[in-house]
């Protein structure tokens, strides 16, 4: 017999932070899962972007040539959470796959490869990026545990929040698709 925890699918879920979340790091965020299996979860922060680096300035220091500095820097870089935050990783719409690329379901494809970065800096790039410093991650059995002590709430993930809504709206946009606000959360919830 498996507990609820154990029947927990998550890839291509969002998480959505709740009120009480205790780690300051996650608080009113919202995290696309990529990853989830028997021995762990993957995921990204979508609504921290981070003032510097910009993405030309990561493309410099990888030595990767822009043709154009300043339409590079239209791409917004976000913290996409606190494990190997110098390692960049491209969250973008399937139009754009290589080998290396992870598929998540319908949904989209993350990269981490340097051809990846050229490829947001040209003429051609996927038709909706983000480019993302370091990732979330739980260990084995983490992530359904937070979830069944009421620090997430899942949601499925859409095209439109991942890609098409601004940051500062995602939160409230996740929230919506469970039909709730943010005013009706409260840090103190039971389980039936």
């Amino acid at each position: 017999m498996s507990s609820n925890a154990d029947s927990l699918q998550l890839k291509g879920q969002l998480l959505v932070a709740m009120p009480g979340m205790l780690d300051p790091r996650f608080a009113r965020s919202v995290i696309f899962i990529c990853a989830h299996s028997d021995d762990g979860s993957m995921g990204f922060v979508l609504n921290q972007p981070v003032a510097s680096p910009k993405l030309s300035e990561i493309l410099d220091e990888l030595e990767i040539d822009v043709d154009d500095p300043e339409a590079a820097d239209q791409i917004m870089v976000f913290r996409g959470g606190p494990v190997e935050q110098g390692r960049g990783f491209v969250l973008h719409s399937q139009d754009y796959s290589t080998p290396a690329s992870s598929r998540v379901d319908d949904l989209a494809c993350v990269t981490a490869t340097l051809d990846a970065l050229r490829r947001l800096a040209s003429e051609n790039p996927p038709h909706r990026s983000i480019m993302l410093l370091g990732y979330a991650g739980w260990s084995a059995g983490q992530l359904e545990e937070e979830i069944l002590q009421n620090g997430w709430l899942t949601t499925p993930a859409t095209h439109e929040i991942l890609f098409e809504t601004n940051h500062v709206r995602q939160y409230e946009a996740a929230l919506a698709s469970l039909g709730i606000s943010e005013e009706l959360l409260s840090a103190e919830s039971g389980n039936a």
